[in-house]
């Protein structure tokens, strides 16, 4: 089939390339504009799957604006038959997604109704899911309202970060796309309309999101730390100092101490009492102007008195 793909970050990198190994003719990629990176911001650094599809010799597109017509010429040329969007971080207008004989679909990385928006993998380890998994849908004009296709779950491990989260749904997401792609060659892909009265939000990351309050739990706090990595990163002041918080456990303990107080600091890391009398053990952190560190390390340079 004749498609052209949509996508930019490393997630959709493995569904560009399930698409080109099944023999599809990826016709063109559409991809967010290069962002300028490093100390002057003076050096533009390709997206992902640019990176992928100018290996590949795929032309690459990079338009600013989807809605002044230039993007819909373009698309026009290329000629595809499907649109196959993943991660591409822009809404389509309805032109485009009314173009393509055989319409457009959507890798999304949740179980939709839950989780439209642009964190889902984020917010299912914030909210201390046990499950998610990735949907095929048609794409419609509202955001990621479109009747399915078809989906994958998969269990999510309580100790288990964003960052291993998101490298397996993508693969997950790859093997799916290309066997809802060949339904719809076969014109037998399903359209399950969404039930809206269990929709739910992933609104995008913010700081706000960052601050630790250590009367919530050890297994909030610890789903709020595994949730945000790497970006914005969970934060709390140890010790007097400012730090980003990357690994944490919950052990099997009980503490009658204020929420806050440090309970141990030593090479098993740094313990603290958390809401309900649960205790959570800070392993590797990062303190403003630092690097990332074994908690055991960073207390070398940063004492911390227990009392």
């Amino acid at each position: 089939m004749r498609i052209l793909f949509m996508g930019t970050p490393a997630f959709a990198v493995p569904s560009l390339a399930a698409l080109v190994e099944a023999g599809h003719e990826v016709c063109g990629v559409f991809s967010q504009p290069d962002k300028p990176v490093g100390r002057h911001q003076n050096k533009l650094q390709p997206t992902p799957v640019k990176e992928f599809a100018v290996t590949h010799h795929i032309p690459v597109f990079q338009p600013v604006k989807l809605r002044d017509g230039s993007a819909l010429a373009q698309i026009r040329a290329l000629e595809p038959e499907l649109i196959v969007v993943a991660a591409y971080g822009r809404l389509l207008p309805d032109d485009i997604l009314d173009y393509p004989a055989r319409g457009c679909i959507n890798v999304h990385s949740s179980l939709l109704p839950r989780y439209r928006g642009a964190a889902p993998i984020n917010w299912a380890v914030l909210n201390g899911d046990a499950e998610t998994g990735v949907t095929i849908m048609h794409m419609a004009t509202e955001m990621d309202a479109g009747d399915i296709i078809d989906q994958v779950r998969t269990p999510i491990d309580p100790d288990e970060t964003v960052e291993t989260l998101y490298s397996r749904l993508a693969g997950m997401g790859a093997e799916l796309l290309v066997k809802s792609v060949a339904a719809i060659a076969a014109g037998t892909a399903r359209r399950v309309p969404q039930d809206a009265a269990r929709m739910t939000l992933a609104p995008m990351l913010s700081r706000e999101l960052s601050p630790m309050d250590w009367k919530r739990t050890a297994r909030e706090l610890h789903n709020q730390v595994r949730g945000l990595i790497p970006w914005p990163a969970a934060v709390t002041e140890l010790g007097g100092c400012r730090c980003k918080v990357f690994s944490t456990a919950v052990p099997d303990e009980r503490t009658d101490r204020a929420p806050g107080t440090v309970l141990e600091a030593g090479r098993n890391g740094i313990k603290v009492a958390c809401g309900g009398g649960t205790v959570l053990r800070v392993d590797e952190l990062q303190a403003d102007g630092g690097r990332r560190m074994r908690a055991a390390d960073w207390l070398r340079g940063h004492p911390i008195s227990v009392d």
